[in-house]
Parts: structure tokens; sequence; C-alpha cells
């Protein structure tokens, strides 16, 4: 297919796909669907061979937040049961990122639900990357606790976090439907503080919201400009007690393309799958690995993921090999430009400047955490051909949706 060899070379030479060839992508057929996975996997193995980084999500406070994110199981007025409780101790935290740090995991993901933190929060926060770094030599941290205040992006660096995450989530012309409490400019002032401040950019979006596919073009496209070095995909878990329960727009070959025109856009960037893995892409999960280089181990926010131990056969299963704590993720060009923002200032930052589902953004769900929705986007246009479940999109699918009652805010071992 002519469209996809143009890609590959596109993405071989790190050259922005059109707009039209991107739509393209989504367009495809469920019969062109393993050529599509084919073709992107060239652009993933180019940049990242057949690595897979592991990540791991500590929620560090559930529930409780006065924001309105329509997506989110935490988001105010939700009736969703998931886990409530206010901030985990320092050493509660770090206990909690020993399990997954054991399990495999290179990153770890600290998460507080809320439109942003305090500068007490932000000390606290503090303390925790600190015993984390002190007790596992070489893990990354990455913080995700909603919109950033002036110099607290600079606090959490001299801490010693590696990154922060602050989803865009959908596009900037919808994203009024889906939340009214911050607006799509705060979360890209947020993203933009946290490079100016040396951290590397964890910035994602959530598909399966109602959107149509110009919108998740449009989304991707303005995380290549924010030059994000990691591109969390969530696809929306629609969680019982929220208004978006009965919609199940996503299909797993949906999920497949939306994960390839992603790595088409962004070929050498960071590109995680996150929330919604299990849910979506079910017993198609290790296909995904050929398109994303990264994914989350064990449980998100608020919903259970599947066994630790699963995700580490599965991608051994399919010939991945997990990425080591000694290994650089990101190639060098890429690496070398992070690694000379330490001194303030985000080298190529394009034009501006980690489920539940999007790390942070109004604090509400980070990428992994498979958060519900409850959004006012009208229905998706072409649901039917693009990925909608047919029948399943009348019913409340409680069978594929876990509320997490194990692990951080429990008695319970973690799942890692």
């Amino acid at each position: 297919m002519d469209l996809l060899n143009t890609l590959v070379d596109k993405g071989l030479r790190r050259e922005l796909p059109t707009r039209e060839e991107a739509l393209a992508v989504l367009a495809t057929s469920d019969d062109e669907l393993l050529d599509v996975v084919a073709a992107a996997g060239k652009v993933r193995r180019q940049w990242f061979g057949r690595r897979v980084k592991l990540n791991y999500l500590v929620n560090l406070k559930s529930g409780l937040c006065p924001e309105d994110c329509s997506y989110c199981s935490q988001r105010l007025g939700s009736t969703a049961g998931i886990l409530k409780y206010t901030w985990l101790k320092p050493d509660e935290a770090s206990q909690a990122a020993a399990a997954g740090v054991a399990g495999g995991a290179k990153r770890v993901c600290l998460v507080a639900s809320g439109r942003g933190p305090t500068d007490r929060d932000v000390d606290r926060v503090s303390q925790t990357i600190e015993a984390i770094k002190e007790q596992n030599e070489g893990i990354e941290v990455c913080a995700c606790l909603g919109l950033l205040s002036a110099g607290q992006a600079d606090k959490l660096r001299t801490a010693g976090a590696d990154a922060y995450n602050h989803n865009l989530n959908t596009s900037e012309a919808t994203y009024g439907e889906i939340t009214t409490t911050h607006t799509y400019a705060d979360r890209v002032d947020t993203v933009q503080q946290a490079q100016a401040a040396g951290l590397s950019a964890c910035s994602g979006l959530i598909a399966g919201m109602g959107e149509t596919d110009e919108d998740l073009v449009d989304v991707v496209y303005a995380l290549r400009d924010l030059d994000s070095d990691s591109v969390p995909v969530n696809f929306l878990i629609p969680f019982e007690g929220t208004p978006l329960a009965k919609e199940w727009n996503l299909t797993p070959q949906r999920c497949l393309r939306i994960l390839a025109m992603v790595r088409f856009v962004c070929p050498d960037v960071e590109v995680r799958i996150a929330g919604g893995r299990e849910v979506h892409l079910r017993s198609m999960q290790p296909l995904g690995l050929h398109l994303a280089n990264s994914i989350f181990l064990g449980d998100y926010l608020t919903s259970e993921g599947q066994a630790g131990k699963t995700d580490l056969d599965m991608i051994a299963d399919a010939g991945f090999e997990v990425e080591g704590a000694g290994t650089v993720t990101l190639p060098e060009h890429r690496a070398d430009a992070i690694a000379a923002a330490g001194c303030g200032s985000h080298a190529g930052g394009g034009a501006g400047g980690c489920g539940s589902h999007g790390e942070g953004g109004g604090g509400c769900g980070p990428c992994g955490s498979s958060q519900p929705a409850a959004s006012s986007v009208p229905a998706q246009a072409e649901s039917a051909r693009a990925g909608a479940a047919g029948d399943e999109a009348s019913e409340v699918r409680t069978d594929l949706v876990a509320v997490r009652r194990r692990g951080a805010g429990t008695d319970l071992a973690p799942n890692a």
C-alpha cells in the first residue's frame, strides 16, 4: 500500500506525515489492519528496537477531586465506587513504589487527584521522590499532580523528579465540552512549565470519548508540536455510575489503528499504552507492543489491570524484552535534548516549549488510571465503521471494568 510505504519512509526520517495521511490510517479497513501494524512496527523498531519500558502507578490521593473532567472516575459528582483516601505518607508511597520496581518497572508515576498541588503538597511529594531515589538506583520518577503554579516544577526537579505528566486528552476544539473548571490552555501552560524546569514532558490523550477522527489527529499533532517526550494513549473506561457508562466506542481494531497513527506522527517518542489496555485491546494486546514501546505494569489509579506476571509473560511471548534501568529509553537525539534542558529550558520545545486516563490535568487521573468518563462530546460521526462496539454501546459493561481494591490506600498487597 503506497500510503504505508510513504509513512514508513517518513517515520524513519522523523518527518511529519500530512494530516490527510494520518486520517487515512484511521480510515483503513480491518482487512488492512495487519499491514498497518507491520508498517508502524518498522518505525517503532527503528527507534526503540524490541524494548518495552514498564511504568508503575502510585495513586497518592484518590478521589475527592473538585474538577469536573468528564472522563474521570475521581471527578466532582462521580458516583463510581472507587477507593477514596487522602495523601499517603511519603514512606507509604515509597513502599508502594518499591512493589512496582521489584516487578520490573523502570519508571514510577506519582499521581494525585485535585486541581493542582499546594506548596505543602509539593514538599510532601518531594520527600517521596527523594525516598524512592535513595532506595532504587536508576529508577525514574514522574509526577502527576495537576496544574502547576510558578516555581513548583523547579521544586520537583530539585527533589529528583525526571518527568511531569499532564495530558492534553482531546482536541482544543472539543476540550470545553468535557471540562469546564479549567481550560486546554491551562494544560499546555503546565506542560511548558515542566519543560522550562528541565523535566521531561509526558503528555498524551484519551480515545473513545465520542471524538471524531479529526479530533484525534488534532490532539496528536498538538502533542508533537508541544514536543512531548512521552505520549500515553489512554482508552476510555466507562465506569458504572458515570454519565458515559454505556459509551463503548472502541474495538481492538480501532485501538490498534489509533496507536499506529500516533506512532507515525510521533515516531521517535515513547508511546505508552495506558488506561484501558486490557478493557479494549483484550486478546490483541500483544499486537499493541509492535506499535508502542511502553506500558503500565499491574493496576492503574482506580481500576485493576491484568496480573503483573501476565504482563511480563505477554512481553516475552510476543518476542519483546523488558527495558532495563541502565538503558536510555529515548533515541540519542532526544535524550541529549532532555539533558541540555537540565540547565533550565527544554531543548527542542516545539510550539509549546503519564488507567485512568490522562496523567494529571485537573489532577483527575493520569495516563493509565482507567477513569470513567462523563462527557457531553457528541457521538462519533463514524462510530459504526471506526469502532463503536455495536450492541455493547447500549449496555453497562461491568464484566470488563474492575475497580481497584488492592495496593495503595488498602491493606492488600499491590499487583505488580
